[in-house]
């Protein structure tokens, strides 16, 4: 739906008047702070020392930032006040205000991080340094460097959450203030906040903070659907006021009469929240009626129970809409009772019932923990850290697999889905998976082995595939086998980072295995050519010096592993790395072996592929891969053709895209051949012309299990089916023969006009 006709649909007369791009409005925002003075107005809670510390700060900042401006044409010191300012409000120490003050100092003013140690300390100067920028001069693209300063900011986090806060301060602060931008650059920036900093501080439990980055994000990614969304809004409030009065003093009296001390206060939804569940119910704005919500504070636990109870004695309950968030707490430590009643003018209302500290928590998550640490012992960071532990070290784990900023990026966006899905090990634990997660999902989270070697798995005691969604409440079971490995297929269906970058990084690694073992196997046959063997990587006494510290020079290859992988992928061929390693030893005085070297030119003419010989048996993994377009099977004459970075793909001898690519690049092609005991099936594709009858799927399916042979896929078309219908089987085969004898079979069947086998 276009943004005219959605606006229009919504509220007819939203957009009459409007100028062509409206201003963008979100709500009461708190009065800026732009001066140090009105700063330590709000500094109170800190010591004479600190204080001073924090003004030092200040000055340093106010110096390094002289002369420069914002795009609103304020000085720009007023914007390190301002994010100062938003962490005295959770209460944050010294050190904290601190690197708020001077957070641009080093990007922006050319100040060093030494220098920053050497007057303010250590801690505050790495705080300034996760929250500093990486030079874009390095990085080739904006996307490059933009990921790669994330990922170093959160990595600054994982060891101090503090770097995040005052991240969340910024970003907040430069969204408030955004309007004197260009228009490209504040949608790019809006955007940027919805996909990543909105869920991060969702995460971190700061839901005050969350809500007011989604509002600010959406005002700016479509101010037109705002606008209209926010008048139908202001209408709504006017027809629904006398809900809200009636609803509250109900529920008042209720909490009197059943003598229990509870604060009872009203909520409107934001206008981004309203739009979201608009697009999720693919509902106007009519039908959206739960615009109001109410929130009901205790005094203690017990009482959120009881205060339940007096809301369902009082108006009837949603069926399936009560959420016990206190029992079962979401990731970022959030703890509520959820319930949705039926008001008396029929419409449904939201109640969330918490006691005080956990309604700080709600608001302020991890900010909590500083604003409640008067009176107690623990370190409030401390406390602060652990409350964040299990994303943090899941970070970690994608950081210590993911070497790549842009990949790395990929997995934490995919981790912040803020909707969880509740589930428990046999043993009843529980684990919390993001919405849309499956049992592979499950068994990493579990541990990195379970998941590496998962090949079942049980839900609620059944069997299950691997694949299935699963569901708040579900027990699950993984099953293991010791030679199991995670399949590729895996990552089109697994939701958390931790699990995709788990099973990246063991196909990465085993393709590189292989890849080495396959480039040992090629050099060493283009040695055997040359009638030399693999030199040593250490000589014996006596023996001349290894000539691989020199090929590696010439190669460009840091090691002897690293070389071999690239023969094995195709970045490098061995018979040109054999010739050098045969002119180095012929350098040392050693000659060739005479009869290895006859051996190896027996037989080889012009018309043989340049390199060794390689045996196919099906076992070789990722680094040998058979041509999709001519699905070679044992039996056939094949050839291999070395792709650049792509390792062995095996083509028939015939295949015509086979013969193109040795026309294009000659020298890129060698020999291999099937081995004598292959230990697996191979898929080849083959064509069935047949008359369009009843039954007659069932009568070739049951014809090639007749013959012992196995459908992996069946493919109809999209042509209409008239009175004969060609079908494209894939079929596992051990052989040429056993494909002629499923053919056979098939052609015996009188439904079957033609069978046959597909070429390229």
């Amino acid at each position: 739906m276009g943004i005219r006709s959605f606006a229009a649909d919504l509220l007819p007369s939203a957009l009459q008047g409007r100028p062509r791009l409206p201003t963008v409005t979100t709500g009461q925002t708190p009065a800026e702070v732009n001066t140090f003075a009105e700063l330590a107005d709000k500094l109170g809670y800190l010591g004479k020392s600190d204080l001073k510390k924090v003004r030092d700060a200040y000055k340093f900042a106010d110096q390094a930032h002289l002369g420069q401006f914002r795009a609103s044409g304020q000085p720009y010191i007023t914007h390190p006040i301002a994010v100062a300012s938003l962490v005295a409000d959770w209460k944050l120490d010294a050190q904290a205000i601190m690197a708020a003050l001077m957070h641009d100092a080093m990007e922006d003013c050319g100040i060093t991080k030494v220098e920053l140690i050497e007057r303010f300390g250590a801690p505050t100067a790495e705080l300034v340094d996760g929250l500093t920028k990486l030079d874009k001069l390095q990085f080739s693209t904006r996307a490059e460097s933009d990921a790669e300063s994330f990922r170093k900011m959160l990595l600054a986090m994982s060891r101090d959450v503090r770097v995040i806060l005052i991240k969340l301060a910024d970003r907040l602060h430069n969204m408030r203030t955004m309007a004197a931008m260009a228009v490209n650059k504040r949608s790019r920036i809006a955007r940027e906040t919805l996909d990543i900093y909105a869920p991060i501080a969702h995460r971190l439990g700061l839901n005050q903070t969350y809500r007011e980055l989604q509002e600010l994000s959406f005002a700016h990614i479509n101010p037109w659907r705002h606008a209209a969304l926010e008048k139908a809004v202001l209408r709504a409030r006017g027809y629904r006021r006398d809900i809200v009065t009636r609803v509250q003093d109900d529920v008042g009296k209720a909490f009197v009469h059943n003598k229990m001390k509870a604060e009872v206060s009203g909520r409107e939804k934001t206008v981004y929240s309203i739009y979201r569940k608009m697009r999720e119910k693919h509902a106007g704005f009519a039908q959206v009626s739960d615009i109001f919500g109410f929130r009901i504070v205790v005094p203690t636990l017990p009482e959120c129970y009881l205060a339940l109870g007096v809301l369902h004695q009082l108006y009837k309950p949603v069926p399936g809409r009560f959420k016990d968030y206190i029992a079962i707490p979401k990731p970022n430590g959030y703890k509520s009772l959820h319930t949705t009643l039926v008001s008396p003018l029929g419409t449904a209302v939201e109640f969330q019932i918490r006691t005080e500290e956990m309604h700080a928590v709600a608001e302020a998550g991890i900010a909590a923990h500083w604003l409640y640490k008067v009176g107690r012992d623990a370190n409030p960071g401390d406390v602060a850290q652990r409350l964040g532990a299990l994303w943090l070290k899941s970070l970690l784990d994608i950081q210590d697999e993911t070497r790549d900023a842009a990949e790395f990026l990929e997995h934490v966006k995919i981790d912040l889905v803020p909707d969880a899905v509740y589930v428990f090990t046999p043993k009843s634990k529980i684990l919390a998976l993001p919405r849309g997660a499956t049992p592979v999902d499950f068994a990493y989270a579990i541990h990195s082995d379970v998941g590496d070697h998962c090949v079942a798995a049980k839900i609620n005691g059944e069997a299950s595939t691997l694949r299935a969604e699963l569901r708040s409440g579900d027990v699950v079971e993984v099953l293991t086998a010791p030679g199991a490995r995670p399949n590729p297929a895996w990552l089109n269906f697994v939701r958390t980072g931790r699990a995709r970058s788990k099973i990246r990084h063991y196909l990465k690694n085993m393709e590189l295995e292989e890849s080495q073992a396959l480039g040992h196997k090629m050099l060493s046959q283009a040695l055997r050519a040359e009638g030399l063997t693999m030199p040593a990587r250490e000589p014996a006494a006596g023996e001349p010096p290894s000539i691989w510290p020199a090929l590696l020079r010439w190669s460009g290859n840091r090691t002897q592993a690293e070389l071999l992988i690239d023969i094995g992928l195709g970045k490098k061929i061995a018979t040109i790395v054999a010739k050098r390693v045969a002119q180095s030893l012929r350098e040392q005085g050693q000659k060739p072996d005479a009869v290895m070297l006859s051996m190896g030119r027996y037989g080889h003419d012009e018309n043989t592929p340049a390199q060794g010989l390689v045996v196919i048996d099906g076992a070789e993994g990722a680094s040998v891969s058979l041509a999709p377009c001519c699905r070679p099977i044992p039996g056939d004459d094949i050839v291999g053709y070395l792709g650049r970075g792509e390792g062995l793909l095996v083509h028939t001898a015939d295949c015509q895209i086979g013969k193109r690519l040795y026309e294009r690049d000659p020298e890129r092609w060698m020999q291999v051949e099937w081995s004598e005991e292959p230990t697996r099936s191979f898929e080849t594709a083959i064509t069935v012309l047949m008359r369009n009858s009843k039954g007659v799927l069932a009568q070739v399916a049951q014809a090639v299990s007749s013959a012992e042979a196995d459908i992996t896929h069946i493919d109809m078309g999209d042509e209409a089916v008239g009175e004969t219908a060609e079908m494209r089987l894939l079929v596992s085969v051990r052989d040429r023969l056993h494909l002629a004898d499923v053919l056979r079979t098939l052609k015996r069947n009188p439904t079957v006009l033609r069978a046959q086998r597909v070429r390229p």
